[in-house]
């Protein structure tokens, strides 16, 4: 499988067009909790860098194992699991992608940092 390699803004305009780039990357229904993750990495970015933060999005791999990457250019804001309360509308994507992915973790580089997942 190539990879698919995205350079965009994050904005939430982009959270259902990089879904709907996921489906046509990876096939109809083949991995549907890579559109979550790809969902909840790009939110996270959008909520604690700021809209319009420039991201990259890489997906590699094959349909046993997948991997999915978002890099961004602040290498000091890590991300954090948190406990989310009952009534809470929000605090719960990393809760999210830990229990879908096989395992994630970050990468920092000198002036990025890359939060990824392997499905």
């Amino acid at each position: 499988m190539n990879a698919l390699t995205i350079r965009l803004l994050a904005v939430p305009g982009a959270v259902p067009l990089l879904r709907h780039a996921v489906r046509e990357h990876l096939g109809d229904g083949a991995c549907p909790d890579a559109e979550l993750c790809v969902s909840e990495l790009l939110t996270n970015a959008i909520t604690h860098l700021g809209e319009g933060t420039p991201v990259t999005l890489r997906i590699t791999g094959r349909a046993t194992r997948t991997r999915v990457e978002l890099t961004d250019p602040e290498p000091r804001v890590w991300p954090v699991p948190r406990q989310a309360a009952d009534g809470d509308e929000s605090g719960r994507g990393l809760v999210l992608l830990d229990a879908v992915a096989l395992r994630w973790g970050v990468v920092r580089g000198p002036d990025t940092k890359t939060v990824w997942c392997e499905l």
